[in-house]
């Protein structure tokens, strides 16, 4: 949050009415004050009259000059009083997905006791996360492409949208200014705000000043349409009927906390009532119902970057389609661990992973992409999906061999 004219945790200073004109003066660190095409026009038609009346001695010419003085002076303290004890927040919730559309905003709060804030504009953009931290670097002894490729971030950089708070903002109250807001792909992106500013009360002085208000947000791969097949359903391990582990099968496993997103069909009120909290019952899940889900990120895997995209992308789908249906065990990358999918949280960790994988990056040398599930190990369990290339460009979900989704 920023608040004009005081920082977060400062002590308050003490009011003197010689700091209040050098403010007004001579503006704070990072205020811009910018005259519009009116106000640059009002500006030399008072020079022209101070000209004239000074050469004239005329009264009449005086007091249309102070008028116009008056005029100015009256912008810019309104313009200050504007912005007195106004503060605002960034607000980006998760989560998001890339190539959706999703809202942001801005939550405003005007601390003032008796003036309204009206006419505010805030400048905002979005912006990748430099994977790596960047160095300085000379563009005489740069390359070509890599200057390019500079400008071109920049660029990328410096495009930012403008909003309007489209009412005012009343003494003591809130509002919320919305941000469309569509990232284009996965990964880390950075929302910030980098000015406010108004042309408030009469358009003639543009006030702005720049902020540090940011937030970082992580982008989930694009959810995906896909096909399910015949072939490849998930299989009951000999000898064992159910595991004990969260799932939609018959037998009560335990009673938990209730959490944002559970059915209130599985309320359990008796339990509720006697502990003064909320209780879900949660039930053992049967084996049938239970898959894993391999991610193998290797370039040597992958023919392409848009296969290699549209593999996290049926990845994510098909975790979070089968989280919804309490038919997902467990994720796993590379040839990392198994890891258990027992809450949404465990669900959004494994989302997040996907969603900071680097780029796919081309092989050292030409390797053929690899079509179906790699040999089973002994360890794996046996529900275990793996995501692999199926064809040109599609891919496809493989399960003990046999196709059971594609995209």
């Amino acid at each position: 949050m920023r608040v004009l004219n005081r920082k977060a945790g400062a002590q308050r200073r003490r009011f003197t009415w010689n700091r209040l004109l050098w403010s007004l003066v001579y503006p704070q660190r990072r205020h811009r004050i910018t005259f519009t095409v009116s106000g640059l026009l009002l500006t030399l038609l008072a020079l022209a009259l101070g000209t004239a009346a000074y050469n004239s001695a005329n009264n009449i010419l005086f007091i249309a000059l102070s008028l116009l003085l008056a005029c100015l002076i009256l912008s810019g303290v309104l313009s200050w009083l504007n912005f007195s004890r106004v503060s605002w927040r960034l607000q980006a919730a998760p989560p998001w997905r890339a190539g959706m559309a999703g809202t942001a905003g801005i939550g405003l709060e005007n601390r003032k006791r008796f003036l309204p804030t009206y006419g505010l504009w805030f400048e905002v953009a979005l912006r990748p996360v430099e994977s790596g931290p960047v160095g300085p670097a000379s563009t005489v002894t740069a390359s070509g492409r890599a200057v390019r490729a500079a400008l071109a971030r920049a660029k990328k950089a410096a495009a930012a949208t403008r909003l309007h708070l489209r009412t005012r903002l009343d003494p003591g109250g809130e509002a919320r200014v919305d941000w469309p807001l569509t990232p284009p792909q996965r990964g880390r992106w950075l929302a910030e705000l980098r000015a406010v500013g108004s042309l408030f009360p009469f358009g003639f002085i543009g006030k702005s000043f720049a902020t540090d208000e940011s937030q970082e947000i992580i982008v989930w791969p694009a959810p995906v349409e896909y096909r399910r097949h015949g072939g490849g359903g998930a299989r009951r391990q000999s000898g064992e009927e159910q595991q004990a582990r969260a799932g939609s099968g018959g037998d009560l496993l335990a009673l938990r906390r209730y959490a944002a997103g559970d059915s209130h069909r599985l309320i359990h009120w008796k339990a509720s009532a006697r502990t003064g909290r909320l209780l879900v019952r949660q039930f053992a899940a049967d084996t049938a119902e239970g898959y894993f889900i391999r991610f193998h990120s290797e370039a040597a895997r992958w023919g392409q970057p848009a296969q290699f995209e549209l593999g996290l992308s049926l990845a994510a789908t098909l975790a979070e389609d089968w989280f919804r249906q309490g038919r997902l065990a467990g994720v796993a990358l590379d040839d990392a661990p198994l890891l258990p999918v027992r809450s949404v949280r465990d669900l959004e960790s494994w989302l997040d992973r996907l969603a900071v994988l680097p780029p796919l990056a081309p092989a050292a040398a030409e390797v053929p992409a690899v079509a179906g599930e790699p040999p089973r190990s002994a360890r794996q369990p046996r529900n275990l999906v793996h995501i692999a290339p199926d064809g040109a460009r599609g891919v496809a979900a493989y399960l003990d061999g046999e196709k059971t989704a594609s995209a």
